[in-house]
């Protein structure tokens, strides 16, 4: 039978800057504050400095010179590979450092990622073929290795490419400067901010430089290029005096927090809702550009985010008048154009607020995490979160990343599966390894405040019931309704109720025929009648099962109670999951499950548990039992089999094959 075959649509160019601005940004702004406290020390240790002194002083150099582009590298190898990658990177960081004279970040945000992207694609060539025991020597001399390889690439190639890169480009900043036309870059830089194209150019060219040049002047304008928080601040000001409607009545809160808060994003959809705004925003920039060149004024540091404090603390000694007064007039003058724009609009705009606002989340390609500020938290009348773009990435977080967010993905992804969205990424993982890449981030109610800092543009869901909570079905509304089409949102249901005859029993199929690796749960780690009475004493019980499997050391279960501490194992459904913290790990000799029934129940902080698996798991390899455990518990018949077996072939039958 012939199948259709639709093209995959092309991804734009705007989009592919937006990644690599994302992932250079991403090297620079962790290690920001670095940046600041080496300005700091400079302004007060030089000789030109607040509090001039020569021994002090002397953290100056080696700071710029090898701490900064290290940090930079170690976070750029880190992004791509993890720690594994962070050292490997850090040091080949250290060839460009040696091998030039200047300060190496352009060197550092090519090296660090390059040489752990080459370390994880050699670890996949060998990966399962190294002999037991040789794993450690065989890591450790690879790492060794391509760092020390890449690290004498840094010094003899990348580290000259990047110094004639830097000459030049500082070399067209010097020209644009003495022409005068420095100012003229604001009509490339302003637009760009609301297309979120910016960090490209700001932190792959203009920190950098900024830098070396802060170094030998002791201040440097690009940092205010795009920082200056003026234009933005200018057009929220004229919003509020003339704006329409919820503009006019949010512009006032948007502006304090993108002048005070440096947030400059909170500005972008009144810009999107009336584009001739633009002009505004590169008129203010373009003033306030030409105030610094004029009066030579100019920051020691990156200002980051773009606060007002921001760049005063980042100032130079003999800048702050300048500073000020390129604020000031580019507020003023980015008011006064913004002002008659909105003036002279006498039609209604075509867009309100809350769609612009829409419009910037799908530019940006994710949830914005100030949108709030403008049109609220985002929840419809049936209190469900409405994002801009659709759900494709949802994780399942919890401490150790290998139990209860175990068991909770996998409950979830089959009631998105049987909703009729298959495509759409279920996850787990430890919230100490989340990053700012999902769309829905469910957590335990303990833990949520944990996973909101890594995953600030996401929608956080707390739950206190992995196995059956009713968020659950709320989470597959929001899918829902964030995946169909207006107009088709009922005929959605329908599909996926038809289609379930035909989608649904290949999947089952598939899930059937998936084998998990062998030994993971074999039949002396299934106990029919524990005789513990406390939840602690069956955490013991169970864990005791692990450690004569030969799965963990005793200093596993310690960790069981630790974690119990912290958050309930607790799943509901009579189940209870204890497992280590993610710090234990390294107590973990091999993957394996237990399972210990309780015929008459035990109290687990107040509720009722009949049956506990005890959870040690290396990598993935415990996943398919949790899998097949979730299936179970969430299927009433099938608990009730449960509590009736009389042999322990009937559970580990159950846990074995499952369908759902």
């Amino acid at each position: 039978m012939a199948t259709e075959t639709v093209a995959k649509p092309r991804t734009s160019m705007r989009v592919h800057v937006q990644k690599f601005g994302t992932f250079l940004s991403g090297m620079i702004m962790p290690n920001i504050g670095a940046f600041i406290a080496w300005g700091f020390i400079t302004a007060l240790f030089i000789p030109a400095g607040f509090f001039p002194n020569a021994e002090l002083g002397k953290l100056v150099g080696p700071m710029i010179t090898y701490m900064l582009p290290l940090l930079i590298g170690y976070t750029g190898g880190r992004m791509v590979y993890g720690v594994r990658g962070g050292v490997v990177g850090a040091v080949a960081t250290m060839g460009v450092i040696v091998g030039t004279d200047i300060p190496m970040f352009i060197g550092a945000m090519i090296l660090g990622p390059l040489t752990a992207w080459i370390m994880m694609t050699l670890d996949k060539i060998w990966e399962g073929r190294v002999k037991p025991g040789f794993e450690m020597l065989i890591d450790n001399f690879s790492a060794g290795i391509v760092a020390a390889a890449m690290a004498v690439v840094g010094m003899l190639v990348v580290g000259p490419i990047v110094k004639a890169f830097s000459n030049g480009a500082s070399a067209v900043v010097e020209f644009l400067v003495t022409n005068g036309l420095l100012p003229f870059t604001s009509i490339f830089i302003e637009p760009a901010k609301v297309l979120f194209l910016n960090n490209a150019v700001n932190h792959g060219i203009l920190t950098p430089l900024g830098t070396q040049q802060a170094l030998e002047q002791g201040k440097s304008i690009l940092f205010l290029l795009e920082a200056n928080p003026g234009p933005g601040f200018g057009i929220l000001l004229a919003f509020s005096f003339f704006g329409k409607g919820l503009a006019k009545a949010s512009a006032p809160g948007a502006a304090v927090i993108q002048f005070v808060g440096g947030i400059h994003e909170i500005y972008f959809p009144y810009v999107l809702m009336k584009p001739m705004t633009i002009f505004a925003a590169i008129g203010g920039g373009m003033t306030g550009i030409f105030t610094l060149v004029v009066t030579g004024a100019g920051l020691r540091s990156p200002a980051a985010p773009g606060s007002i404090i921001a760049v005063y603390a980042s100032t130079a000694r003999d800048s702050y008048v300048g500073v000020t007064l390129s604020v000031l007039f580019a507020t003023t003058v980015s008011f006064l154009i913004a002002s008659v724009v909105l003036k002279a609009s006498k039609a209604p705009a075509e867009d309100d607020l809350d769609q612009a606002t829409h419009r910037m989340e799908a530019l940006k390609g994710k949830k914005s995490s100030v949108s709030a500020a403008l049109i609220g938290e985002g929840v419809g009348a049936s209190g469900v979160a409405v994002l801009a773009t659709p759900i494709k990435n949802i994780v399942f977080a919890c401490d150790a990343g290998m139990g209860s967010s175990a068991m909770g993905a996998s409950v979830l992804r089959n009631k998105i599966k049987a909703a009729g969205f298959p495509d759409v990424k279920v996850t787990n993982s430890a919230i100490a390894n989340l990053t700012d890449t999902y769309d829905v981030v469910i957590t335990h109610q303990d833990l949520t405040e944990r996973a909101k800092p890594a995953t600030a543009s996401a929608v956080h869901v707390s739950v206190d019931n992995f196995m059956n909570s009713p968020r659950y079905d709320e989470i597959v509304e929001l899918v829902e309704a964030s995946n169909t089409e207006p107009g088709a949102t009922e005929a959605a249901p329908a599909a996926a109720a038809a289609g379930t005859a035909t989608a649904e029993a290949p999947a089952a199929a598939e899930a059937e025929a998936e084998e998990g690796p062998a030994g993971i749960l074999v039949a002396e780690s299934v106990v029919l009648n524990g005789h513990a009475t406390t939840r602690d004493a069956a955490i013991d019980e169970a864990g005791q099962l692990l450690l004569d499997r030969g799965a963990v050391d005793s200093g596993y279960v310690d960790a069981m109670h630790e974690r119990e501490e912290s958050v309930s194992t607790y799943m509901g459904s009579f189940l209870a999951i204890p497992h280590g913290t993610n710090a234990a790990k390294d107590h973990i000799m091999k993957s394996a499950v237990s399972v210990v029934r309780y015929p008459n129940g035990i109290d687990w902080n107040g509720k009722e548990v009949k049956f506990v698996v005890g959870v040690a798991g290396v990598n993935n390899e415990h996943l398919h039992i949790l899998s097949s455990i979730a299936k179970v518990f969430t299927n009433k018949a099938q608990v009730a089999q449960l509590e009736a077996a009389t042999t322990v072939d009937e559970v580990l039958a159950l846990f074995g094959k499952v369908n759902s």
